[in-house]
């Protein structure tokens, strides 16, 4: 097995993950590399969730008997464990949503609904990048079309980073809203965050980073970013589907109207108008995802017992590594930055003229996961003129030994097309 300096005891970590021992096609080992789509999830997480539905399941906040003041009392604690792991100044700072797009949604219809000095209107832009995940553009389309406000966007250089020459033209004075991705899913590219917040604080715009790609894969301080607010998800973090974060500045969560109306979130009801619970409650509305929560706060113990540094530290090693080795696949072509510096561990790349589409489906008859299309990021393939990429992506499990297994992979997908 390649030796590479900085790599975690992946032969111990890999046993935390029963997924990875599935034998597919013929026997063969699966080799997972689509953890930009969904993270695999390790037996203590596995084992919280089970214990929290064999145990402790009840809905929470409303009940005085035991199992509902358990389940409060655990659900409550993800949130704070959150907290603790993006270094939040408060927990109440901390919403649970179910994923990261209707996190974006969520602060996408505030500021529709909001009052002066936060309303997006018909005078005012909002401003997002080309390399955006779908989520972090459509609600932002949707809010254009029904305010009238101007959508506006930063486009790409050639090799896969944000063009910012014109900096000060897309983001004025009528900015009301920046809303970025971190590290972007198709491309890796790792966005100068310290230079567009800077910007936007000039004109007084507030700043949403989505860090979906970010939070499962190097130290995430919310304070140190210095946005105001920020969306992650928790299945490509170790934890299950159906839970998300929206962490928002204190001030701004207090001012800003709720999305959805419902039990929880009220503080009392007449016939005649409503009062509303103070945040975050006034933004969960309804029965929240109560297990999935438990599941993401046992994730984040996971992650902080293996250590951020230490993980980033892995992927950076690995990242690398598969650089290397996929530039040495002739015809083949990395969109995005070509080398693994400020870049995130998802790699995408065409193969000469065959089709992605193809070129994933050889790969599985060999056991090797990998994700094809145009990733929820199609104004990235627009930009660069292509139908679709296949990616390859990395976490805390990955292998030297797997990213040899796609390289080989590759090469039995050229000789199959000839």
């Amino acid at each position: 097995m390649t030796a590479l300096p900085g790599l975690l005891d992946t032969e111990t970590l890999r046993k935390d993950f029963p997924i990875l021992e599935r034998a597919l096609h013929d026997g063969k080992k699966l080799v997972y590399l689509d953890n930009a789509a969904t993270s695999q999830t390790p037996r203590q997480v596995i084992d919280v969730l089970s214990e929290y539905y064999e145990q402790h399941n009840a809905n929470v906040h409303r009940g005085v008997h035991v199992l509902a003041e358990e389940a409060t009392a655990l659900y409550e604690g993800a949130r704070d464990k959150v907290a603790e792991f993006i270094n939040a100044p408060s927990r109440d700072e901390v919403i649970f949503t179910k994923n990261a797009s209707e996190s974006l949604n969520l602060v996408a219809n505030m500021l529709g609904w909001a009052d002066e000095p936060y309303r997006v209107d018909h005078e005012t832009e909002i401003v997002i990048t080309e390399m955006e995940h779908h989520s972090n553009i459509v609600p932002w389309q949707l809010l254009s079309q029904r305010t009238g406000a101007k959508l506006k966007w930063f486009g790409l250089t050639d090799d896969g980073r944000l063009d910012l020459s014109n900096i000060d033209e897309v983001i004025t004075e009528k900015t009301k809203i920046v809303s970025f991705v971190l590290v972007s899913n198709i491309l890796g590219t790792h966005n100068p965050v310290e230079a567009i917040v800077r910007r936007a604080q000039e004109v007084g715009a507030l700043v949403l980073v989505d860090a979906s790609q970010a939070a499962p894969h190097m130290p995430l301080d919310v304070q140190a970013l210095q946005a105001d607010f920020v969306a992650f998800t928790g299945h490509k973090m170790c934890g299950p589907t159906g839970i998300g974060v929206l962490w928002g500045r204190q001030e701004l969560l207090e001012d800003l109207p709720p999305f959805l109306g419902g039990g929880e979130m009220i503080e009392t009801v007449s016939m005649h108008s409503s009062t509303y619970a103070p945040a975050p409650h006034k933004f969960e509305a309804g029965t929240p995802p109560v297990a999935q929560a438990v599941g993401l706060g046992a994730a984040v113990d996971y992650l902080t017992a293996i250590g951020m540094d230490k993980i980033a530290q892995h992927e950076h090693a690995i990242t690398e590594y598969a650089v290397k080795r996929l530039l040495e696949v002739p015809d083949l072509r990395i969109i995005g930055p070509g080398t693994a510096e400020d870049r995130g561990a998802a790699i995408s790349f065409t193969l000469g003229d065959i089709h992605p589409h193809d070129v994933g489906q050889v790969l599985d008859e060999q056991g090797i996961a990998v994700r094809v299309g145009h990733h929820c990021a199609r104004p990235v393939c627009l930009r660069y003129g292509i139908p679709a990429t296949t990616r390859a992506s990395f976490y805390l499990y990955s292998t030297p030994g797997e990213i040899d297994a796609l390289v080989d992979g590759l090469e039995h997908v050229r000789n199959f097309f000839g």
